[in-house]
């Protein structure tokens, strides 16, 4: 059954290749195959944008970067808020300078409401109190009218999208390197959270995550915020062992960044204590960067020579 369901998908997601919706993204540089709803049994079906290199070759292998926030990556005119972290422009210029390896970009469309509930760790979640589970579900707000929750926590079954159903059509679809050591997952804010989880649940098939801007608090909580504590202490229990893992962490003095220099401070020391040194675990701080397209798209570079070196 597995192995139908993927020759469903690839005929599914070649089709939609070659459709061209509205909302397709159009890269300045290389080339985007646009997959309009790849399909899913474990979440709902969702845009998903792959971007190549401009002297893509099918007779050589490229390393894949699975990133989140897929409609925020690669064209500020179908962005809602005019910025775009233009991956397309800065991977291509990374590889044409040869300072990292070939690699294609796979941009995973978030679920637009639901987005806090696909990317919201789901173990720390739910070490949480019952108290503060169902307060965050059903009290907190993105703002007046909007509630921060669509539903319950289900991290767990995006990240099995990724590996179970995405991985595989995108290793058959294109000419990817397929093992753990050219694998990398990446993200900002709510992104960088799930980035950090999916090393951590998927150590034997990502070998590097970079995470931006980390969301540490989870919620603006006034006082007394559990959220932290509770991402320290899986980090602490659930770290992949050193010497076959990289993590990058970075954070801006700005904005809702500027809530998160203690919380990575404390993420530092749960690493060094794990044993990571610097060989494998960097954190950048960027002074007078914002909670923004535009600062992740300045420093983009950084966290993909770390990973991709």
């Amino acid at each position: 059954m597995k192995n139908i369901f993927y020759c469903l998908c690839i005929m599914t997601v070649l089709a939609q290749a070659c459709s061209s919706p509205s909302e397709r993204p159009e890269a300045s540089v290389g080339q985007i195959h646009w997959f309009e709803n790849f399909p899913s049994r474990l979440i709902d079906d969702r845009p998903v944008a792959v971007w190549l290199p401009e002297d893509y070759d099918p007779q050589k292998k490229y390393a894949v970067i699975y990133m989140h926030d897929g409609n925020m990556l690669f064209d500020k005119n179908i962005t809602w808020n005019n910025e775009e972290w233009m991956v397309d422009e800065v991977v291509g210029k990374l590889i044409q300078e040869q300072k990292i390896r070939p690699c294609i970009a796979v941009g995973i469309y978030n679920n637009g409401k639901k987005r806090h509930a696909e990317y919201f760790p789901q173990k720390p979640f739910e070490a949480l109190p019952k108290s503060v589970q169902d307060s965050l579900l059903y009290q907190a707000k993105r703002n007046p009218e909007t509630p921060l929750f669509e539903g319950p926590v289900y991290a767990d079954l995006y990240l099995k999208f990724i590996v179970e159903e995405l991985k595989p059509i995108i290793d058959q679809t294109f000419s990817t390197y397929k093992d753990q050591a050219n694998t990398f997952i990446m993200g900002s804010s709510m992104g960088g959270l799930i980035s950090m989880y999916a090393l951590c649940e998927y150590p034997e098939t990502f070998g590097g995550a970079a995470c931006m801007s980390t969301h540490w608090v989870g919620a603006l909580i006034p006082d007394n915020n559990p959220i932290p504590d509770a991402f320290m202490n899986y980090l602490s229990e659930h770290l992949p062992t050193p010497g076959h893992h990289k993590i990058y962490f970075d954070y801006g003095t700005e904005t809702l960044d500027a809530l998160y220099e203690p919380f990575q401070m404390r993420a530092d020391e749960v690493l060094r204590a794990r044993g990571y040194t610097a060989k494998d675990h960097l954190t950048r701080k960027f002074v007078g960067d914002a909670h923004s397209e535009a600062a992740w798209q300045k420093r983009l570079h950084v966290p993909l020579g770390f990973l991709l070196e």
